[in-house]
């Protein structure tokens, strides 16, 4: 009889886990609609200055599409302001590191602000995104760390994010290992009040460029 009591207590725990688990997907993914609406109302006009000056600068077009890794794996493509030279891959994909040559002057600025990742809110409203989760990686980068670093696939556990801990806390020029290991903390860690201070801090980045090297 004890026996039994203790299962219905565990299945009820388990019941209610997964309940909560839900009603936290429903509430993040009507968070992350709402946001990314409004959050294009005034990031239209940024993203149609910030084309022009990228053209000005480096003839060509100023967006890019390019394919990633998001939930469980599923390939999608991100949409990005362009902050490179269109040839920046002429000798195949490479990781971008602090002083990266293939960086134009207006890409600076706009990856030191993340201007460059507001046309990903369109990611977001479709789903493919969350407005706060690890930076969704391309698949060669993905397979190859993956076999450096086993928990490197973990990240692929959360939807990814236009925001999150590792952006907000190391940047573009991060290492891996140094990437990864953010982005277990706030895996291991993800609440209500943690994404709140990710909205917090990345607002402090996109004003003063700390931390986004």
């Amino acid at each position: 009889m004890e026996e039994k009591i203790n299962e219905m207590k565990l299945d009820d725990y388990y019941q209610l886990d997964n309940q909560e688990n839900g009603l936290s997907s429903i509430l993040k993914r009507g968070f992350d609609i709402a946001f990314s609406i409004i959050g294009l109302v005034p990031a239209i006009p940024i993203v149609l200055v910030t084309s022009l000056a990228i053209m000005l600068e480096s003839p060509g077009n100023p967006f890019y599409l390019q394919k990633r890794l998001g939930l469980m794996g599923k390939e999608f493509n991100v949409i990005k302001l362009r902050s490179m030279h269109l040839d920046a891959e002429k000798n195949g994909a490479q990781w971008a590191n602090k002083n990266d040559n293939r960086i134009t002057k207006v890409g600076h600025f706009i990856r030191k602000t993340r201007i460059d990742e507001l046309p990903q809110l369109i990611n977001v409203l479709r789903g493919d995104m969350s407005i706060i989760g690890p930076r969704p990686e391309r698949k060669i980068f993905v397979d190859k760390f993956s076999k450096e670093l086993s928990s490197f696939p973990k990240r692929m556990e959360v939807k990814p994010g236009l925001t999150g801990w590792a952006q907000v806390n190391g940047g573009y020029d991060i290492s891996p290992e140094e990437k990864l290991d953010l982005d277990l903390y706030y895996i291991n860690h993800k609440s209500l009040s943690m994404d709140t201070i990710i909205l917090l801090k990345t607002v402090g980045v996109v004003l003063t460029g700390d931390g986004a090297r």
